[in-house]
Order: structure tokens, then sequence, then C-alpha cells
């Protein structure tokens, strides 16, 4: 049972419930319902424990052969997780004030925000913007919110996580929000959506012109 070898797994690397659920972006008792079978694991969690923690993924699937492919860094995933920050002011911008993606990180200074969002004890964030689109429906819907943490460099990506991405197609500047995962195709990565509606895609990583790590998303709910 997948829920079982992944008890096993947690129990090699010597880490807690709250520590694996932490890596996975779910709660402990999620976990929990994974590992006694009340629950599947996700495609994205088990790439994350094949890309980052070095999983075979055959022993994943059937218990056959070695538990790890190669040494996992388990340590680098455990340091992943910001400090988080009592209160911070979080500037909100519309990107069609902005000129886009790019521009905006290149001088978030030069813009002026829309308003600011107010939530205590989140990771530091550099911006929110609103989410357009429903390729991560139903984790994320048009009109949401997604708070972002610029990154520099792409080699700092957590593989399986979200992000927030400017790309270029054919001159033009195309912004999503996917999983960012390892692809097979040298030079490029593989982006996939939430919705199954969405095909994964290959795409060249000298088209990313920009890139932010996801930290949180808000849902704006109204009652009529």
């Amino acid at each position: 049972m997948v829920g079982e070898r992944l008890r096993l797994i947690r129990k090699q690397l010597s880490i807690t419930q709250e520590a694996l659920a932490q890596i996975f972006g779910v709660g402990k008792s999620a976990l929990s319902m994974i590992e006694t079978g009340r629950a599947a694991l996700s495609e994205r969690n088990k790439n994350i424990l094949v890309q980052e923690l070095n999983v075979n993924p055959e022993w994943l699937d059937t218990g056959r052969g070695e538990m790890f492919n190669a040494p996992p860094d388990i340590d680098r995933y455990l340091r992943r997780t910001d400090n988080t920050v009592p209160l911070q002011s979080v500037p909100l911008y519309d990107l069609e004030c902005t000129a886009g993606l790019v521009p905006l990180f290149r001088d978030q200074q030069g813009y002026k925000p829309v308003d600011y969002i107010h939530i205590p004890n989140l990771p530091r964030c550099d911006g929110a913007i609103y989410v357009v689109g429903d390729s991560m429906y139903p984790l994320l819907k048009s009109g949401d919110i997604v708070l972002y943490k610029q990154l520099h460099d792409i080699r700092d990506i957590f593989w399986g996580d979200m992000y927030l991405l400017s790309i270029d197609i054919d001159g033009e500047e195309f912004i999503t929000v996917k999983y960012v995962q390892k692809s097979d195709q040298n030079g490029c990565v593989k982006l996939v959506s939430q919705n199954p509606h969405h095909a994964d895609k290959e795409v060249d990583i000298a088209k990313i012109r920009a890139i932010a790590f996801v930290k949180a998303s808000i849902r704006m709910n109204s009652i009529r």
C-alpha cells in the first residue's frame, strides 16, 4: 500500500508527520489519512518524493527495488519554510496598470498598488496579484488573489511547488500560475495545472522572463 510505504519513507528520513506534511503543503491530518490509506497520494506530492527526495518510483508504486535512487537531501527541504512575519502590508497590484509582471518585478517601487493586504503570521511576501483563468481550478479560480515572493534565479526552484510565471510566447508576455516540475527535455521545465482539462506544457527555461513562489492565496466569496 502506498500509504504504508510513505510512512516507511518518513521513518527512514527520521522526520515527523508535521515535517512531511509541511513539505507536501498539507495538514497533519491529511497526511495521516494518506498514510492509513483513507486518502490517495497526489501526483504533485509523488513528484516531490521522486524528484526532490530521490524516492524510487517503482518502489513507491509496488514495493519492489530500493527505496531511494540516491541519498535524499532532506535538510534542504526542511529549510525551505520561511520564518513568518507577525504582520505585514503586502501590496496588491493590478497587472493591467503595470504593463506586466516583468516591469513590476524590475521596479516594484515605481508602481502604485491598488491596495494593501494585512494578514498575520505569513511568510514574507513581495506582493500580490489577481488570478486570471481556470488552469489551477478548483485550488484557485479567476478573481482569487495570490501572494508571492520573487525568485531571482530559477535554480532556486523547489520542484513540484506552485509558482507565478511570466513566459515569452512569440514576443508576448503570458502570465500564469502553475506547478513547476522537472522535464525530461534538456533546458526545459514542465508546467502542470491543477485543472485536469489543461494539459501539461514543456517550456524552454530561456522563455521564462520572471518567476515567483506562491506563498499564499485568498478567495473572495460573495453572498447575493
